[in-house]
């Protein structure tokens, strides 16, 4: 199986090496924008470069999509055209209007079409996802995520990041109400700038706490911050009336406890998200490659992303606010 990767920034090529590693894919190709950087990467991993998506698209089984977001709706119209699968990066699209769309279009061309929200992919997440549905949780009662960044992004990105709703929080906005399995019918954000006076200017905030309510009652309460001095930090907690579970609690959390035989930070905290997701990222990589060998099925479908860029708009709006948002 031959799989291409477009664009080979730092997480196209992150991808690229986990594609070269799996044993069902017998070549990676590669295409990026900038002239010589596809060749360059591909000379470390052993792939093959190519120097337009077309060739891209002619020479590849699948196609995962690691360009810029604005070029993400033609890049994904383009595979299609093509009747090749892809896997997109997130957000598909950076308008609800446009991403709307986009979903129609991919639907009605019949291609696959997954899209890049690695927690779904997180073997401890799909585990967490796989007992809820078996009902080994009960009735679920809260859900609580977590997720810092160990350091803020690069100021100039800001303007252009669509806000930590968008941005940092859209990841938790897609796997928790995909875990609880209910439509979310109210939303409350609240955020404050407390990092960086960059945050204010770019019209943003840097932390940010957002409740859920689902249809069946339970509440979810997300938090996210743009400075961690001890590492990236994402947890997933879920209580519920048989039992209370985690994700991303393990030695290198960068969480002190300061309980007697409670855990301490340790010198190795993930210093970052493609630490923390290490295994989803591998694991999605497996999962594209069978989706487009037909023996998967999609686990990341486009139409999901409007749930998700819908709460993020919502989350926004009641920030601004101040009230709650109705949006069932």
């Amino acid at each position: 199986m031959r799989i291409g990767v477009a664009g080979v920034g730092r997480i196209g090529t992150m991808h690229a090496g986990n594609l070269a590693s799996l044993d069902a894919v017998d070549e990676v190709v590669l295409f990026d924008p900038i002239p010589g950087r596809a060749a360059q990467v591909a000379e470390g991993i052993g792939a093959k470069a190519v120097d337009d998506l077309d060739a891209l698209l002619n020479a590849s089984d699948g196609v995962l999509i690691a360009t810029p977001t604005t070029t993400h709706p033609e890049t994904i119209r383009r595979a299609l055209a093509a009747n090749t699968p892809a896997l997109c990066e997130k957000p598909i699209a950076s308008d609800y209007d446009e991403m709307v769309a986009l979903v129609d279009d991919i639907e009605a061309s019949g291609v696959e079409v997954l899209v890049g929200f690695q927690r779904r992919f997180d073997p401890a997440v799909a585990e967490l996802y796989r007992r809820i549905r078996a009902g080994e949780v009960g009735k679920l009662y809260l859900v609580r995520a977590t997720g810092n960044d160990a350091e803020p992004p690069d100021f100039g990105y800001l303007p252009a990041s669509g806000g930590i709703f968008r941005d940092l929080l859209i990841h938790d906005l897609d796997a928790v109400p995909w875990l609880v399995g209910e439509p979310v019918v109210e939303v409350y954000a609240s955020g404050s700038v407390l990092v960086d006076q960059a945050f204010a200017d770019a019209d943003d905030v840097d932390n940010a706490v957002v409740t859920l309510k689902f249809a069946g009652g339970a509440h979810a309460v997300l938090v996210g911050g743009r400075h961690d001095p001890l590492g990236y930090d994402h947890r997933i907690e879920v209580l519920g009336s048989k039992d209370s579970l985690a994700v991303g609690v393990d030695s290198r959390t960068p969480l002190t406890s300061l309980e007697p035989d409670g855990p301490k930070v340790g010198p190795d905290a993930y210093p970052g998200f493609a630490e923390r997701f290490h295994r989803a990222y591998l694991n999605e990589m497996a999962v594209f490659v069978d989706v487009v060998a037909g023996k998967s099925q999609n686990p990341s479908p486009a139409r999901d992303s409007l749930t998700s860029l819908r709460l993020a708009l919502a989350c926004d709006k009641s920030r601004r606010s101040g009230t709650v948002e109705v949006v069932a």
